[in-house]
């Protein structure tokens, strides 16, 4: 028996072809199936939906169900207003989260956002990075959840701007595409049945090997990122090198503070040391004691701006060895 009640079903803007479960049963027992205005045109055809007609003419009819994107839709709207059920599929946060990205770039939106460009997003990816980098090295679990919402903020604003390049568009379905492909080529010996690999030392050289028949790179630092900091750059060069075989006497020989910088970090690394963590665990430790002077200090009645280099000394925290 034909219901005569119509019915609302809604999908996501990012994954229109995705239905919900409930609106089977909806579409079954339909009069009439019509697709909102902005649907895509693959969805409608492959649930024979006619275009939706005009919101008054859609709320006389009973009996029909209109697959829209956003109960702000006028023929969605006036169908609830004349009493229609809701059907929604739940959405993944994830996909949310796209979604939302999607609405503040899109006309309506917010300025700001649509204003931005890769070059301009930039210093924000980079300041995003390192406060990660920070939560990790503190341990606090509430900020590293808080710090990887943010970074995978910049992932989703840049693949929306990216989409809408003039010439070499691509979104964030395509990046993620691009990810579980590389992921999955990368590991063989999960997924393909190749050889296995017993540890994970193993495995970063298998990764790295079949990187460069992937890349086809014609020298071994091909593909290292040289915008990234001197010093983890350094590390990166002297690992990548050390792997080739390429000895300590060939790292720079002068005298000259760059290049002692750099065969230590180059050294370090090759020992298995991260360079830019350690030097930067030791930065910080270093403020730490800089405070600590300085909250002495205060304590004594002394202003810190007045300090010498023997007032630093008489307040500098006790190291232990």
């Amino acid at each position: 028996m034909t219901s005569l009640a119509s019915t609302v079903v809604l999908v996501s803007p990012v994954l229109p072809a995705v239905l919900p479960a409930a609106a089977l049963t909806a579409l079954r027992g339909a009069e009439h199936v019509f697709a909102a205005p902005g649907l895509p045109e693959a969805t409608r055809v492959a649930l024979a939906a006619k275009p939706a007609p005009d919101p008054a003419e859609l709320a006389g009819q009973r009996g029909v169900v209109l697959v829209a994107a956003s109960t702000a839709d006028p023929g969605a709207a006036a169908l609830l207003g004349a009493g229609a059920t809701v059907i929604e599929a739940p959405v993944p946060p994830l996909v949310r989260a796209a979604e939302v990205m999607d609405r503040l770039r899109s006309p309506g939106g917010c300025p700001w956002d649509a204003a931005q460009s890769h070059e301009s997003l930039r210093q924000y990816l980079i300041e995003e990075t390192y406060e990660l980098l920070e939560a990790i090295e503190d341990g606090d679990r509430a900020a590293l959840r808080e710090e990887l919402g943010d970074v995978l903020l910049q992932v989703l604003f840049h693949a929306r701007v990216a989409a809408e390049h003039q010439t070499d568009a691509f979104d964030i379905d395509e990046v993620a595409d691009d990810l579980v492909t590389k992921l999955v080529g990368r590991h063989p010996h999960v997924f393909a049945g190749g050889r296995a690999v017993h540890t994970a030392e193993h495995q970063q050289a298998r990764w790295e090997e079949l990187k460069q028949a992937e890349k086809r790179r014609e020298s071994l630092v091909d593909g290292v990122a040289f915008g990234q900091p001197a010093i983890a750059l350094a590390g990166k060069l002297g690992h990548r090198t050390g792997r080739a075989g390429v000895p300590f006497d060939l790292f720079p020989a002068g005298g000259d503070e760059g290049s002692r910088l750099f065969r230590i970090a180059a050294g370090a690394r090759r020992a298995g040391v991260d360079p830019e963590g350690v030097l930067r665990a030791v930065a910080k430790d270093f403020a730490e004691h800089v405070r600590a002077a300085e909250r002495a200090a205060r304590d004594a009645g002394i202003d810190p701006v007045t300090l010498d280099a023997d007032g630093w000394r008489r307040f500098w925290p006790v190291q232990s060895t």
